[in-house]
């Protein structure tokens, strides 16, 4: 790898984010390929990589659509010709309710919802685009983040869709932990078994999540899974044992600047460049080259190394590659990806929906 390194250090600079385009491809063919062994539609998540370039080798795979979490996403998307968008994410208010609007017309848009301002929102936005927008219920079975945390208020929403001319029910939306399959389950069925209770039916089941695909399949009745991570995977990854080291197609590239005390370093890649999440780690990130080495703490951008455990030693000068904790902010934080395979630079990758937060 010392050549292209040298390449990258040289024709870059460094802190570079840099993607193994054979690395992706194979991320994306395996978990293609594990969808449709289940029955299931992949609908890959694009917050990790923002890219409509790369989102287009998800789809000429195989997804049957994609997944944006912001407004600002999809627009992006739909920009380049993607027209099957689920954003899964509640969308309030009247500047977003315009522009999903103006969205409407341009794509078979989903909209996920977890309270009845939201659903209503979107019966003003589907209103004034005159045509009729579909919502999916986003429900939560333990993670105690986003969606409704029971059946009854799952079905209330169902209910509240079914009652306005301009939305249609689509279905629920699962991000279940992932030792909780069997509550899951239990919910969904009750759930289920509520809306046809109302005449309704759900054309989508849809699962969500890298750390899930253990599970895929696992849930009767899932039409569909969400992944974003895995194009890339990240330490997080590792750790839960989603990924291994060879499935890491995303690394910056990073120059020790100082070695100023014998047992610490300075990498010129601070907390504007891995960004300070944690992930729940030890550490901001492995270092392929001294995996013993820990980036122990950031300034904006200082990596402090702490060596005392590494029996190897970077000096000053040396280009190392680092595993991100959290690969998707990471991404988030650059304009372009380096693109390369194997031992050479095949181009660059723009981050097009890099900062898209509305």
């Amino acid at each position: 790898m010392a050549a292209l390194k040298d390449i990258i250090a040289r024709d870059y600079g460094t802190p570079a984010v840099v993607i193994d385009l054979d690395i992706v491809t194979h991320n994306i063919a395996r978990l293609q390929a594990a969808c449709e062994a289940r029955g299931l539609e992949n609908r890959p998540h694009i917050k990790t990589h923002k890219s409509p370039e790369l989102a287009a080798m998800q789809r000429e795979a195989g997804a049957a659509g994609i997944t944006c979490q912001k407004l600002g996403e999809a627009e992006i998307m739909a920009d380049a010709g993607f027209d099957d968008i689920l954003i899964s994410y509640n969308l309030i208010g009247e500047e977003k309710i315009a522009r999903l609007a103006a969205l409407i017309p341009r794509a078979r848009i989903i909209v996920a919802a977890d309270n009845p301002v939201a659903v209503d929102a979107y019966a003003e936005a589907a209103k004034r685009a005159g045509k009729p927008l579909e919502v999916i219920i986003e429900c939560d079975t333990g993670r105690k983040r986003a969606g409704v945390e029971s059946v009854a208020d799952a079905i209330a929403l169902a209910e509240r869709i079914k009652a306005s001319p301009q939305l249609r029910f689509a279905g629920f939306m699962l991000y279940n932990p992932e030792d909780a399959v069997a509550q899951t389950q239990a919910f969904l069925d009750e759930a289920l078994a509520g809306i046809r209770g109302l005449g309704l039916e759900a054309s989508i089941i849809s699962t969500g999540g890298t750390p899930n695909l253990s599970n895929l399949g696992r849930i009767r009745g899932t039409t569909e899974h969400r992944a974003g991570t895995y194009i890339f995977n990240d330490r997080m990854m590792l750790a839960c044992g989603a990924a291994e080291l060879a499935d890491c197609a995303l690394h910056v590239y990073t120059t020790v600047v100082s070695r100023a005390g014998p047992e610490r370093g300075i990498l010129d890649a601070g907390s504007k460049t891995l960004t300070s999440d944690i992930g729940g780690l030890d550490g901001h990130g492995l270092i392929r080259e001294f995996p013993q080495a820990r980036i122990a703490r950031f300034a904006e951008e200082h990596g402090f190394l702490d060596l005392s455990a590494s029996s190897r030693k970077p000096a000053i000068g040396d280009v190392v590659r680092v595993i991100p904790n959290h690969v998707c902010v990471v991404v988030n934080m650059v304009d372009r990806l380096i693109a390369v395979r194997g031992d050479e630079v095949v181009g660059e990758i723009p981050v097009a929906a890099r900062g898209r937060i509305v």
